[in-house]
């Protein structure tokens, strides 16, 4: 295991900012996206066993922008468009992209829609909802992952209390033990009112998950030209209405992976599984 901290960067994009994990590196850079509600932490175990041989850069998509998930949320296409600028922005060329849930989507959108140049791509468990879901105008209650997240308990007394309530809930319940306490170093910022609270409120979160249906991706997908990599958790929730299967078909140069016991949340259940996958595409 390597012994390697990324530095704690901000970056202008024009109308805002966002913040990254910058690791240092030689080769072809890496862009790695965290999946909705997360953040670039949860790609640590990850990217510091890429970095050395390659610069790795990972954002934090959550706060950057405020939307109203009862008002359609956070479109993803404007998502996939500061991907671009932060590329620009930090002279970033021709990298390979490496995304998790929204983050896959996310980067299919900046390559196939707004022309970011990508080495090969790597997708792990993307969101491409059923299609006939774009066309449907849907309240928060009705989508199948905004209804969930907005609901998600987000306020804790301390560490300890985190980590027991983690550790009960079926979603956490097989990760990576170094990822759990990640996720509950850098995922909880002290609360107003004391306590601890998730840095990527649930009002966030499900603005970005409403933001998910306002553009079809799936046309797309035949667009992408670079060799790209479909990976899906075995055990996945999400199987029953989201086809990865389908979805690699589309892709002119496209393999299908199935990490066997790993659910949605491939990298930190299976992070040594991911680290793999990644490089078999460098």
């Amino acid at each position: 295991m390597k012994n390697i901290e990324p530095a704690v960067r901000t970056q202008s994009i024009g109308d805002t900012s966002l913040q990254y994990l910058d690791y240092e590196g030689d080769g072809a850079p890496i862009l790695l996206l965290h999946a909705t509600g997360f953040l670039p932490w949860m790609w640590h175990p990850i990217a510091r066993e890429l970095a050395g041989d390659h610069r790795v850069i990972a954002p934090y998509f959550c706060d950057h922008r405020y939307a109203e998930p009862e008002e359609g949320g956070l479109e993803w296409l404007l998502l996939a468009e500061d991907l671009c600028r932060l590329c620009t922005s930090l002279a970033i060329e021709d990298p390979f992209l490496v995304g998790h849930s929204m983050g896959g989507t996310v980067i299919t959108l900046a390559n196939a829609l707004h022309g970011q140049p990508a080495r090969a791509m790597v997708l792990i468990e993307p969101i491409f909802l059923p299609e006939e879901l774009y066309s449907l105008k849907m309240s928060v209650d009705q989508h199948p992952l905004a209804s969930k997240s907005i609901k998600r308990r987000s306020t804790w007394e301390n560490d300890a209390q985190v980590r027991e309530y983690l550790r009960s809930r079926k979603l956490f319940r097989n990760w990576d033990e170094e990822m759990l306490e990640l996720y509950i170093r850098y995922g909880m910022v002290p609360g107003e009112n004391g306590g601890l609270t998730l840095a990527c409120s649930p009002r966030h979160e499900a603005a970005l998950f409403m933001g998910s249906v306002r553009y079809n991706p799936w046309p797309l997908l035949e667009k992408i030209q670079c060799p790209v990599m479909v990976v899906e958790g075995g055990e996945s929730e999400n199987r029953h209405f989201i086809d990865l299967g389908k979805a690699s078909a589309r892709f002119p140069r496209a393999v299908y992976r199935v990490v066997p016991g790993a659910g949605h949340l491939v990298p930190m259940e299976k992070p040594k599984e991911t680290i793999a996958l990644i490089k078999e595409m460098l």
